[in-house]
């Protein structure tokens, strides 16, 4: 399996979200003729799978909207990237699904869904005004841990800017007590 390099993830995503018109991750994946169908999953909030040459995508019900936005276009990062090895081994194991640490096309998927929900200029805007990670998650609605991510591939881009700290399973599923 051949790695993506964080640009190659960036121009991916650009193309996609420049070629459909939209940052919305459902009508994404209506055009690219990939399904969406919702599961009572117990662990896992996602999974993407090639079954017979249909493409699905996999969505745990009951997440919030801004969860659910997460796990979608992380999903589409795996058609666009990663199709091929999802189609060699049938699917993407589910347990595996959002952590980074030991998996490098679930932080490959991670940076897609950063690139695709989180636009550069809107990113470079906060950090101009001075907002730190926290303060963009809040204003954007969005995932600190994401936000992070989404500085890395800043930084990767060139952009001078300060490398931040996350969790490298924060898209895993992890029951409340």
């Amino acid at each position: 399996m051949e790695y993506c390099t964080t640009a190659e993830i960036v121009k991916a995503a650009n193309k996609l979200i420049e070629r459909c018109g939209t940052r919305d991750p459902y009508k994404v994946a209506r055009e690219l003729g990939i399904n969406i169908i919702y599961r009572d999953f117990a662990q896992q909030r996602g999974a993407y799978k090639v079954i017979l040459k249909n493409r699905f995508i996999f969505l745990k019900k009951g997440m919030t909207p801004v969860e659910e936005q997460m796990v979608c276009w992380h999903e589409i990062g795996h058609d666009i990237l990663h199709r091929k090895e999802a189609i060699a081994v049938g699917g993407f194991k589910e347990f595996v699904l959002f952590d980074m640490r030991e998996n490098r096309m679930e932080y490959e998927a991670n940076i897609f869904a950063s690139q695709a929900l989180l636009p550069d200029d809107t990113i470079l805007e906060y950090i101009e005004n001075g907002y730190d990670i926290q303060q963009i998650a809040r204003a954007m609605s969005s995932d600190i841990n994401l936000i992070a991510l989404k500085v890395d591939t800043l930084i990767a881009q060139g952009y001078q800017l300060r490398k931040q700290e996350h969790q490298n399973d924060f898209l895993k599923y992890s029951k409340k007590i």
